[in-house]
Parts: structure tokens; C-alpha cells; sequence
């Protein structure tokens, strides 16, 4: 952990820039928004400029990292410190109370609506799961010159103990987030300033080969569950496979789809990626299913015999590598969801294993 001397320039923002020692596997330039947190007044001037990203071979553990102002860019970087410059810019000198920046990382659990009432002890028991928790003082009490002031800092991303940093995840019931919050305190009479900006962490990739697990599968009235009256159903044959159901998650979900023959007109096929999150307590778990994306990959009565590919990209935030610790589980799920005319829906449930290779 480092905190370098601070540099008099000309402008004010927080930007990430992210460096790696030795070993550059690539360079390019990446545009970068910086806020202006202009001391004279409160309006905030968004100004870019091109950042030099270096990436590192055979990372601890992947990051984006993610400046939100007034639009959000993301930049990619191999690395096993997070690295930076806090600009901060003034039209005279500034007196404060000190710089400081804090680097979180936590799992927030909730209960959906349906849930509430069932586990009252887990409103009481859980609270946000810290993953991460440092902060370093950059500047002592002092005064900072007019014109633009360049603190640079990194930050080891290193954990204690068994705890594990799990990757960056955007979900329902379950959210995995990780910031930089840069704070300077003023006087008592003078509004402290804070930026706040989101840091995305990728999981280590697994070493090893991945061992595809292909399914092929068959769908009639017959193989169909909780179905009140299968005799008013109509006669239909489909049959399908998926290249495979242990997917990385940076390539697609891909497969193929034909309808054999069908009594009943067809009005739609569609493919649909639902998450499932469980959270809960010693007292119980709830589990909730929610849908991350549908894509449709046939649209009126298909020709029957005719291939239909599958082809699914997972989206990135929304999904995670499968994880399942003591409090929460996030696996995923994917339905062939198939709409007849007669208002009939077809539905065959796929789970999945993700994973990050």
C-alpha cells in the first residue's frame, strides 16, 4: 500500500488508472470521464481524456473498473493492485482536514415480498455481508494549491483469513458490490466533498478443462409436468439438444431446436435465462426465480423439420459464475419456453453451471 506525494496541475476529477508492473500482455487507450469538483461552485463539468491501460498475464484475479458521472465507462484491467490518481482542482487554495480513500466490498441480502412474515429472525440476523473493508489516509490536515492537485494511491487487493472475493454481481434478492469512496473533510462551515465510483471484480478463472455436458431432450404432452388436463392438450413433438449445460460464461449458450409436428399452430419460441437466488438464515431459506432475459428465436407457425438454432449471450452484472456459500446461493436456469395459438405454453426448465475459465 502506497500513497505517492501529490503534483500541482490543472483540473479535478477521480479516475481510475489501472497499472501493472512487468509483463504487459496489451496497451490501448481507453476514454475516461472525470468529475469536476470545483470548489468555487457545485456544478459538475464532465471533461474526457485518453487513458494509457496496461494489462498484466496470469492475474490473481480479474477488475473493471467503472467511473459513473455523468455517463458510465468501463475499463479492463489484469492486475493484483488497483491503482489511481484523485484530481481534485480549485480556482484558490484550499484548506481541509484531510483526504482519505476507502475501498468496500459487500453482499446485500433481502427477502422478496412473498417471503415477508415466513423468516422474521432473518430481518433481525442478517445484515450486509463485508467482503472488503481499507482505507488509507492519502493527505494530513493541511492546505492544497489553486490549479489542479494529482494524489496517486493504490490499493492491494489482498483478503484475510478464509474470506473469498467473490465477483461482481447484479441480481434481485442477492447483490455483490464493490466501491471507491474518496472523502475530503473541511471545516465546520465548508461541505465535506465524497466520490463515490464502482470497481467491478472478476472471479480467478478455474484452472483446468472444462467437461461439456451435452443434453439432448424431447418435448411432448407426455414428458410435460404439472399439467391439470393433459387429454385437452394438442399432439406435438419437439426435439432439441444443448451443446452443453456446464457453460463458461463468456461464451454463449448455444443448441438447436425442431419441431417435429404440431396439431396446434405455433406462435412463438423463445428462450428465457432466469436466475435463481436463495438467501436466508439458521431458520430457513427462501428461494425466488426471477427472469434476467427472453429472446425469441421463432416467430409464427415455424415450418416443422426446419432446425432453429439457439444462441444465447450471458449478460454481463446479471450473471456470475455458480456460487453457493453459507448464506446465499446464485445458480442459473434456462427455459425453451414454446406459445401455441390456442394460448398453450410449452415450457422444459435446463439448469445451469457456470463458470469463468
Amino acid at each position: 500500500m502506497q500513497v505517492r506525494p501529490a503534483a500541482v496541475a490543472e483540473s479535478c476529477s477521480v479516475s481510475v488508472l489501472c497499472k501493472v508492473p512487468e509483463g504487459v500482455l496489451s496497451c490501448r487507450l481507453v476514454p475516461v470521464v472525470d468529475l469536476l469538483l470545483d470548489l468555487g461552485n457545485s456544478a459538475q463539468q464532465p471533461k474526457k481524456q485518453e487513458v494509457v491501460v496496461l494489462g498484466q498475464m496470469k492475474p490473481m484475479f480479474i477488475l473493471v473498473a467503472t467511473l459513473k458521472v455523468t455517463e458510465t465507462l468501463k475499463v479492463s484491467v489484469f492486475l493484483e493492485v488497483l491503482s489511481g490518481v484523485v484530481v481534485i482542482t480549485s480556482k484558490d487554495t484550499v484548506q481541509h482536514q484531510g483526504i482519505s480513500l476507502t475501498m468496500e466490498g459487500s453482499v446485500n441480502l433481502q427477502l422478496s415480498s412473498k417471503s415477508v412474515g415466513v423468516f422474521e429472525a432473518f430481518y433481525n440476523s442478517v445484515k450486509p455481508i463485508q467482503i472488503i473493508n481499507s482505507t488509507i489516509e492519502m493527505v494530513k490536515p493541511g492546505k492544497l494549491p489553486s490549479g489542479k492537485t494529482e494524489i496517486p494511491f493504490e490499493f492491494p487487493l489482498q483478503m484475510k483469513g478464509n474470506k473469498v472475493l467473490y465477483e461482481t454481481y447484479h441480481g434481485v434478492f442477492v447483490n455483490i458490490q464493490y466501491t471507491l469512496r474518496c472523502d475530503m473533510r473541511r471545516s465546520l462551515l465548508a461541505k465535506d466533498l465524497t466520490k463515490t465510483c464502482e470497481f467491478i471484480v472478476h472471479s480467478l478463472a478455474q484452472k483446468g478443462k472444462l467437461m461439456p455436458s451435452p443434453v439432448d431432450f424431447t418435448i411432448t404432452p407426455e414428458t410435460l409436468q404439472n399439467v391439470k388436463e393433459r387429454a385437452s392438450l394438442p399432439k406435438f413433438l419437439i426435439r432439441g439438444h444443448l451443446s452443453s449445460t456446464n457453460c463458461v460464461i463468456t461464451q454463449p449458450l448455444t443448441g438447436e431446436l425442431v419441431v417435429e409436428n404440431a396439431e396446434a399452430a405455433v406462435k412463438s419460441i423463445e428462450l428465457q435465462l432466469v436466475r435463481v437466488e436463495t438467501c436466508g438464515c439458521a431458520e430457513g431459506y427462501a428461494r425466488d426465480a426471477t427472469e434476467i432475459q427472453n429472446i425469441q428465436i421463432a416467430d409464427g407457425d415455424v415450418c416443422r423439420g426446419l432446425p432453429i438454432p439457439i444462441y444465447m449471450v450471458f449478460p454481463r452484472l446479471f450473471t456470475c459464475p455458480t456460487l453457493e456459500t453459507t448464506n446465499f446461493k446464485v445458480e442459473f436456469e434456462v427455459n425453451i419456453v414454446v406459445l401455441l395459438h390456442d394460448d398453450h405454453l410449452i415450457t422444459e426448465n435446463f439448469p445451469l453451471k457456470l463458470c469463468r475459465m
